[in-house]
């Protein structure tokens, strides 16, 4: 009986811990959405509406058509707007993310209705720039979590996990021809302000989403090949390929050696190649995605 009693308290640790976490982890991602819906209306309410530019995506144009109809709330119709969306996400999108994206999207429209802080900034210019940072951060903090706030959020992941494509970038495309359309409502400047808002949205989305989590590719050819292939295993703790190769004009064979890292692990790797041999030849290139359970940076979506 004595045995058996430290495996049944182990049992029912384990079992508690197994509860705990999943409601951790819940708890976790509806902060991250609420943070990210949160800068986002800041920058809707705050900039893009008393300056009446352009936002990205559906919330762009629900601005437009509020714009055109005031009585209409922009909560409201990108409430509206995002049913068809949602069915979409239901057919083609995991349970998990469409049910996160539906709390994404119910905060969403519950900060755009309810928070108002103006920002103090004249130059349309700046505003633009400021607006981009707040509503590209906002967008990738969201998507940092299991969901999202809806829109082409949606679409976005759709088309990112069938087809690689960036989610910035798909987002910027499909801005564009909203942009397009209010162009020829209000004036060219206006356009082209929001323009410059969507694009840094974009980039800002990017780097919160992909840009932390940047993996590296490095290829390293050199005559300590073995003394560098043992420091990247032991020391820095990531695996390493050899490759054998030839070099074209001498003839001379060799070994060259292939590895993928984490972005804040290339100043060590540096310093261990220099300490090895000053003579290496290395070749650093950026990395879309890795999949991989150690070094793996691709969503979780």
């Amino acid at each position: 009986m004595t045995s058996d009693q430290p495996r049944l308290s182990e049992d029912k640790a384990h079992t508690g811990g197994s509860r705990i976490a999943p409601a951790l982890a819940i708890c976790w991602n509806l902060f991250l959405i609420m943070a990210g819906s949160l800068l986002c209306a800041l920058a809707v309410n705050g900039i893009l509406i008393p300056r009446h530019f352009i936002s990205s995506g559906v919330t762009g144009l629900a601005m437009l058509i509020h714009y055109l109809i005031p009585a209409w709330p922009v909560g409201l119709i990108y409430f509206v707007l995002n049913v068809p969306l949602f069915a979409l996400g239901w057919v083609y999108v995991g349970r998990r993310f469409f049910y996160y994206s539906l709390m994404g999207m119910l905060m969403f429209t519950g900060a755009v209705s309810w928070i108002h802080v103006p920002f103090q900034v004249t130059d349309p210019l700046l505003s633009a720039l400021l607006a981009g940072l707040l509503f590209g951060a906002g967008s990738g903090v969201t998507l940092l979590s299991y969901g999202s706030s809806g829109g082409t959020d949606i679409l976005a992941i759709i088309l990112m996990k069938r087809f690689s494509l960036r989610i910035g970038s798909t987002v910027l495309a499909f801005n564009s021809l909203l942009l397009a359309c209010a162009g020829l409502i209000f004036t060219l400047d206006s356009a082209l302000y929001a323009l410059i808002f969507i694009y840094v949205s974009a980039r800002m989305l990017n780097l919160v989403v992909t840009g932390l989590s940047q993996r590296k590719a490095v290829l390293i050819i050199s005559a300590k090949w073995q003394e560098i292939s043992k420091g990247i295993i032991h020391e820095i703790q990531r695996g390493v390929t050899v490759i054998p190769c030839e070099g074209g004009y001498s003839g001379q064979e060799g070994r060259m050696l292939y590895t993928v890292i984490a972005f804040q692990e290339l100043a060590r790797l540096k310093r261990l190649i220099r300490g090895l041999d000053p003579q290496a030849f290395m070749v650093v290139s950026d990395t879309l995605e890795i999949m991989g359970k150690r070094i793996g940076n691709q969503p979780h979506w």
